[in-house]
């Protein structure tokens, strides 16, 4: 079989593989909000493009903010009724505390939400024993999964933030973070919880949290994320806010005015840098017999739209017969014949496969019907697609 490459100028990589993708950072053409913080980020949690920075590969010190990286990775490598332990080193740990008792038991899942919402460091420290086998073990996932999300500025000592020398992360970093978490529809519900209960072994009553995220009741169509503080990293926040389909997450690291300033920063990205539909899923290319495989959304200004620019590279295979082709139909890859480039001021900001007019087009899966928040289904789609798309791209 031969493989001919045809590119096309025209006018789409799903939204999982946009991170390996590199998503282009907003330009300075807008005057981005006013922050106390000493360093800030604001994310596009579709895209990963990140629409507003300052100071934002910094290296910082990030208090709780850190149990955003334990939540995901417990999420991704446990099950939520597995049963975790309170062993005597994360007993009384210091700071904010669930005030497990030694000894006790509780779910994953339950261990999470105080984990979120109340900011437990015996959680943070119990989860770790369990999942990793050790806080020690643990971190290494927690240093892993950075490496694979692609966190250029972060590096774990621990599960919970305690401050500790080699403990550092970024706003940019933070940022990339939370767009990849948030695409977990259990980390997702969790966050978004302003009040959970959970039964109590040891006493007649129950556990009663209430989420510190002051956002969740200041900001219209606040959904998450997580709070933070130590004497050395001082006030730290994530928050995230969907408004018209459009989910935004923002990151201070530093602030003494932090909710006022979130809410300057999301105003501003939904205002600014709303999602702009380039592609309908199974739209025709104009003059050619393929459909695009997948829609295309991406946040632009207005003053952008003009500078997206859309390249269909076409693939032919060559010498194969008509009874293969019938044999290989119900096949996801076949049938596929290529891909759209989108390119924003010269950078691929992302693509969509394309698709023979009549072919079998994979359906993407849905990540709220998806095991343990998505982690076994998206993850092979994403492998696969990355198999097919690299295919398409060797020479």
């Amino acid at each position: 079989m031969r493989k001919i490459t045809k590119v096309i100028a025209c006018m789409l990589i799903p939204v999982f593989l946009l991170s390996s993708l590199g998503a282009t950072q907003a330009q300075a053409t807008i005057q981005g909000p006013s922050t106390h913080a000493q360093s800030a980020a604001l994310i596009d949690v579709t895209s990963g493009r990140i629409l507003y920075s300052k100071d934002g590969d910094k290296e910082l010190r990030i208090a709780s903010l850190t149990k955003i990286m334990t939540a995901i990775v417990a999420i991704e490598h446990s099950k939520l009724d597995d049963k975790v332990k309170v062993s005597p080193t994360a007993f009384a740990k210091e700071g904010s505390s669930l005030y497990l008792k030694l000894g006790e038991e509780m779910t994953l899942e339950n261990m999470l939400y105080g984990l979120m919402l109340r900011s437990g460091n015996d959680a943070a420290s119990a989860i770790a024993e369990h999942v990793g086998g050790s806080e020690e073990g643990f971190v290494l996932l927690m240093n892993k999964k950075a490496e694979q999300i692609g966190l250029t500025h972060s590096h774990f000592m621990n599960p919970h933030g305690l401050d500790a020398e080699g403990h550092y992360s970024t706003a940019n970093d933070l940022a990339r973070l939370t767009a990849y978490a948030l695409h977990n529809p259990v980390f997702k519900r969790i966050v978004a919880t302003e009040d959970k209960s959970a039964p109590n072994p040891n006493e007649s009553w129950e556990y009663s949290w209430h989420n510190k995220n002051k956002m969740l009741r200041m900001y219209e169509g606040a959904d998450g994320v997580k709070t933070g503080y130590t004497k050395k990293a001082f006030r730290c926040l994530v928050s995230s806010a969907t408004r018209n389909g459009q989910q935004l997450a923002a990151v201070t690291l530093n602030d003494g005015n932090d909710w006022n300033d979130h809410a300057r920063m999301l105003d501003f990205g939904f205002e600014y840098f709303p999602l702009v539909e380039v592609a309908k899923q199974e739209q025709p290319v104009q003059n050619t017999d393929v459909v695009t495989g997948r829609g295309f959304w991406y946040p632009l200004a207005k003053s952008e739209e003009g500078s997206l620019t859309k390249k269909l590279i076409l693939h032919e295979n060559r010498g194969q017969s008509e009874t293969e082709g019938k044999e290989q139909s119900k096949d996801p890859s076949f049938g596929l014949a290529g891909r759209i480039d989108m390119q924003l001021d010269g950078k691929l900001v992302g693509s969509i496969p394309v698709y023979r007019k009549g072919s079998y087009i994979p359906p993407e899966p849905k990540t709220e019907d998806a095991t343990l928040g998505g982690i076994g289904d998206v993850s092979s789609w994403a492998t696969a697609w990355r198999a097919v798309l690299s295919h398409l791209l060797s020479p």
